[in-house]
């Protein structure tokens, strides 16, 4: 087999500056814990990989990289979710509004610069 089983073909891979600190975002706001990880020499995260409902998300940590990135999820409340992850520290980018589509969307950034774009399909 040329991928593990269960895994996508394609993964988002974020690049972070406090891959910890990713972790603890992702547990809060989606109540889930890593399925892998990967400790470099100095006790840091190299490699982490997480389930998010039906895919897999992995990062690493790369302190200084300058990395910018944007990840959309699904979620079955949103308003639940957006709560969890300011709770958890995110700082709100935009409140849950449905604009030109049906999804009730709204926007956090984590720690370690990434925004989270928390989603529920109204229709």
């Amino acid at each position: 087999m040329f991928k593990p089983e269960g895994y996508n073909s394609l993964s988002p891979y974020l690049i972070v500056d406090d891959a910890q600190a990713t972790v603890d975002f992702i547990k809060a706001v989606f109540d889930v814990e890593p399925h892998s990880v990967h400790h470099s020499d100095d006790g840091g995260i190299a490699h982490a990989e997480v389930w998010i409902d039906d895919t897999i998300l992995m990062f690493g940590q790369w302190k200084g990289s300058g990395a910018v990135a944007h990840v959309h999820a699904y979620v079955p409340n949103v308003r639940d979710s957006f709560e969890r992850a300011r709770k958890a520290g995110g700082r709100v980018v935009q409140e849950p509004v449905r604009k030109d589509d049906p999804d009730l969307r709204g926007g956090v950034v984590d720690a370690s610069g990434t925004t989270w774009w928390l989603s529920t399909r109204l229709d």
